[in-house]
This record gives C-alpha cells, sequence and structure tokens, in this order.
C-alpha cells in the first residue's frame, strides 16, 4: 500500500539578500507528517482554478499551516485593522477554496493556527483582529517574540466526546501560543471544541467528517516531545487510509 499524500499549503518568503522570491514551509510540519508515515506534498501559490483542482483530486488529505493574517475583508467586510500583518489575498484564495472542497468531498484535514482561522474563514466564520485589543479579559496569546516556539504559553481544555479530545487522549494540554488573532463567531456547522483559560476557541471540528479539526496552537512544534501533539498528525493519516480503504 502506497503511503499517503498530504497536500500542505505554501507562504510567500523572500531570500535572506531579498532578491529572490520563495514559496515557503516550516520543516516541522514535514517532519510530523512523516513520522505520520505520509509523504507531504507542497502546495505552490499562483496556481489557477484547473490547477489547484487537479493538485487536490490527487493528495489524500489536507494540513493547511500557520502564518500570516487573513484579509480581513473576507469576514467583515472591510480592511482597517492597524495590527493586520502579512496578507496574502492568493493564499488567502486558495486556502479558502481548498478547505471548502474538502468539506465537500470528505476529504481528511488538518488545520493549524491561521489555518484554523480559515477554515472557520471559509464556512462563514469570523475573527478577532487582535485578540488583545479586542476581546474582553484576554490573556497573552502571541509569544512569538517572547518566548522559543516550544515553549508552552497556557492550558487548554477539551471538550471530553469531541474527536480532538479522543486524538489527543486528553481534556486538558498545555500548548505554545504564536498567534494575535482568533476566532471569534464560529462558522454555521462548526463545532467549538476546545478553550483557552480566557474562553478563545483554540480547537475545532465538523462532527459530520471523517476527520476536519483546526487548532489554534502549534503542535508540529510539539510533536518530537509530546505524543498527543504527534497524535494529531497520526490521526490525520489515519484518516485517509480509513477513507481509501472504503
Amino acid at each position: 500500500m502506497r503511503k499517503p499524500l498530504v497536500g500542505c499549503t505554501t507562504y510567500r518568503l523572500r531570500s535572506k539578500n531579498g532578491q529572490m522570491p520563495l514559496f515557503a514551509l516550516r520543516p516541522p510540519y514535514v517532519a510530523a507528517l512523516r513520522v505520520a508515515g505520509a509523504i507531504p506534498i507542497l502546495i505552490p501559490l499562483g496556481a489557477s482554478v484547473d490547477e489547484l483542482r487537479a493538485i487536490f483530486d490527487q493528495v489524500d488529505a489536507l494540513l493547511i499551516p500557520g502564518g500570516g493574517d487573513i484579509e480581513p475583508i473576507r469576514y467583515q467586510g472591510q480592511n482597517d485593522h492597524e495590527t493586520i500583518a502579512g496578507v496574502d489575498p492568493d493564499r488567502d484564495e486558495i486556502e479558502i477554496t481548498l478547505v471548502r472542497w474538502a468539506v465537500e468531498t470528505g476529504k481528511p484535514l488538518l488545520a493549524i493556527c491561521r489555518g484554523h482561522q480559515i477554515f472557520n474563514v471559509a464556512l462563514g466564520g469570523s475573527l478577532w483582529e487582535d485578540v488583545y485589543l479586542q476581546m474582553s479579559d484576554a490573556i497573552v496569546h502571541s509569544y512569538t517574540e517572547l518566548e522559543a516556539r516550544e515553549y508552552l504559553a497556557h492550558t487548554v481544555t477539551v471538550q471530553p466526546h469531541s474527536r480532538l479530545a479522543r486524538q489527543l487522549g486528553a481534556t486538558e494540554v498545555a500548548v505554545n501560543s504564536l498567534h494575535h488573532q482568533g476566532i471569534r463567531r464560529l462558522a454555521a456547522g462548526v463545532t467549538a471544541v476546545a478553550y483557552a483559560p480566557d474562553g478563545l476557541i483554540e480547537g475545532i471540528e465538523l462532527a459530520d467528517h471523517p476527520y476536519a479539526i483546526g487548532v489554534q496552537w502549534h503542535p508540529e512544534d510539539l510533536a518530537p516531545t509530546h505524543p498527543a501533539m504527534q497524535a494529531l498528525f497520526d490521526g490525520l493519516v489515519q484518516a485517509t487510509k480509513k477513507r481509501n480503504d472504503q
């Protein structure tokens, strides 16, 4: 049996001297998928709808990683918040399209940090443009400039009967926190299954889907030393195998 192919969206960077544009994906995502038994396939930006559909039809699952902010016009009708940074409308469009196709077809999906947010936006939900500035009683969620990526910033409480809890093997986990945005209004049909101490939604899923999970933290950075975090990638791959056997 061939190893499952997991399509991973990418983001734009420039080389160190700023002269060469690049498509990128952080190695920890690739490593976690390989440990899970999958072959990661990087999906370039700039693809046409037909090209994107051809890629989507070939891969067995999708991973939507973290990155810059989502264009606010996609969830609130305007672009006017001073904290917005790193917007790439092309990436937004590609990831929203892929999420919708995965939901429509039942293709397994794991969405991480920004991916968790775009999962919600793609299905009609909205975001806090900046959690700390806009959400009442918010704790600090953006440790990007403060601590190493593996730093466990706070705990997350997970609903006991959720798929996420079953996959993690726990109803409370300590997580890293590397974001300034978060889910505000939940999309119709999406279930919130995990929360930070301040009430921010940290985990979402679709009840009637083989495997569609979003988490606000970065399990790829914790996977090498925390088996529960690697289990999220394992579950994605297991779901592809089960789906392919049907």
